[in-house]
């Protein structure tokens, strides 16, 4: 299975060591304190976004602030959780990486990486409004859509440090031992990019994003959203992820499914 399901997944299994991090990727994928987090609750709102309209930016605010509000402890930042309650959705010019972690259904709608670039930034404005946050999400969907398309990790690797600036030509092994937890894109997407240029595979890929010892759920999305594009998720990964989804969830990832997959 490839898709959106990478998100949810790397969420998922990032969950447990979002506060207690590790710095080893030898750890169980699944345990009783997996669960989603705002990583999948916000993929998904974008997913029903563009199930229902994607060119009407009112239907993404009342998408992402249904879903937010409809879980409250889901684990949101500070200034999002102010976002969510405040009656005027204007942007507060975040640099954090939840327009990442959320963008990965515009890369499977789109028809060209134009089309994806314009969804991507359209799902971050409403909030991260900040350069880092807009780059983030669209460096993000940039390397699941050349993915998608059978690019291999030499031209998405080159593409994104063109056009985006990230310093990609690091490894794991260097980045982990003084990594620690950071929510801005500069510091998260980067590393989140090279935990799939460095993996063998999905499972590798979100074992690397959650052995940084960061911000192990959301980064393991990220991770995750990329790698979902390259290989296959295996089977227990994704029956095991999709089981952890309540039924409004899973009705909105099965929509996205049927319609865009």
């Amino acid at each position: 299975m490839r898709g959106i399901i990478g998100a949810i997944a790397g969420d998922i299994i990032g969950s447990p060591y979002e506060f207690h991090s590790i710095k080893s990727k030898d750890f169980d994928l699944f345990s009783r304190k997996s669960t989603f987090t705002d990583d999948t609750i916000m993929t998904l709102a974008i997913a029903n976004w563009l199930c229902v309209n994607k060119d009407s930016k009112h239907v993404l605010i009342n998408n992402l602030k249904y879903f937010g509000n409809m879980y409250p402890k889901a684990g949101y930042g500070g200034r999002f959780m102010e976002w969510l309650r405040h009656d005027s959705p204007e942007p507060y010019g975040s640099w954090a990486n939840g327009s990442a972690m959320r963008v990965s259904p515009c890369a499977w709608v789109a028809d060209s990486l134009e089309e994806a670039q314009d969804l991507a930034k359209k799902s971050a404005i409403v909030t991260h409004n900040h350069p880092d946050g807009v780059k983030g999400a669209l460096a993000t969907c940039d390397a699941i859509y050349l993915a998608r398309l059978g690019a291999s990790k030499d031209e998405i690797k080159d593409h994104i440090e063109l056009r985006y600036e990230y310093f990609l030509n690091r490894s794991i092994d260097e980045i982990r031992p003084n990594y620690k937890f950071d929510v801005s894109c500069r510091g998260s997407v980067p590393e989140s990019i090279i935990c799939f240029l460095e993996a063998e595979n999905f499972e590798d890929t979100i074992r690397n994003a959650v052995s940084l010892g960061g911000d192990a759920d959301t980064q393991a999305a990220i991770a995750g959203s990329i790698a979902s594009a390259y290989w296959d998720v295996p089977k227990n990964i994704a029956y095991k992820s999709i089981h952890r989804l309540d039924y409004r969830l899973l009705k909105v990832f099965i929509d996205f499914e049927e319609k865009f997959m």
